[in-house]
This record gives structure tokens, C-alpha cells and sequence, in this order.
């Protein structure tokens, strides 16, 4: 078993959560979501995210609107729909009990 497939499943299971998160205080271009993942350390490529943003939006969480750009073609910038920002609310929850499941696990396990 190769450890690199297991974290990248790990950071695949977060990454809807990881977006919804990044728009919970307003609309993001594409390229800036990508770049607030980058900064955090969550490597992911365009071609991962473009697939998950409209799989998102066609499950009512998110909303989108185009932008006339002076540099090059318009742009999609996307945000949380009401819908959205109560599913982000219970995906906060679970995180929370998630996390605390874990780290409890996790930490006993090391001190045995």
C-alpha cells in the first residue's frame, strides 16, 4: 500500500468542505480558491476542481456569475446559496465530532 494514494484519498474526503468553507464569507474566482487550497497545503489541480464546483452547484450549494474580465475572458466567480450555507453549518458539526472521534483514537492509541 502506497502512503502518497492513501493521503491523497484523505484530502479528497475534506476538499468539499475545504471549498464550501472558502466561500462562507463570499464569492471566489476559481483561481483564488485554488490559491487559498495551495496556501493551506491542499495540493489540487484544475482539473480536480472544476468537476467538483459544478457538481456542487448542481446540488444547490452553490450559485455562480459571470464577470466581464479587461485581461481575458470573463469570469466564474462562485458563492454559497442559502441551501449551501445550512449544509456548511452541519458539515461543521460533523467535522467538529469527526476531528474529537479521531483525535481520540488517535492519541490513545500513541500513549499504549
Amino acid at each position: 500500500m502506497k502512503i502518497e494514494n492513501t493521503k491523497a484519498q484523505m484530502r479528497k474526503g475534506v476538499l468539499e468542505y475545504c471549498i464550501l468553507s472558502i466561500l462562507k464569507d463570499g464569492e471566489a474566482y476559481t483561481s483564488d480558491i485554488l490559491e487559498t487550497l495551495k496556501d493551506a497545503k491542499m495540493l489540487v489541480v484544475e482539473g480536480t476542481i472544476y468537476p467538483l464546483l459544478t457538481r456542487l452547484k448542481n446540488a444547490g450549494l452553490l450559485n455562480y456569475r459571470w464577470e466581464e474580465s479587461t485581461s481575458g475572458p470573463p469570469r466564474k466567480y462562485y458563492e454559497l446559496t442559502e441551501t449551501g450555507k445550512l449544509f456548511l453549518k452541519e458539515l461543521n458539526t460533523t467535522w467538529d465530532e469527526l476531528r474529537q472521534a479521531v483525535n481520540r483514537v488517535t492519541s490513545s492509541t500513541t500513549t499504549k
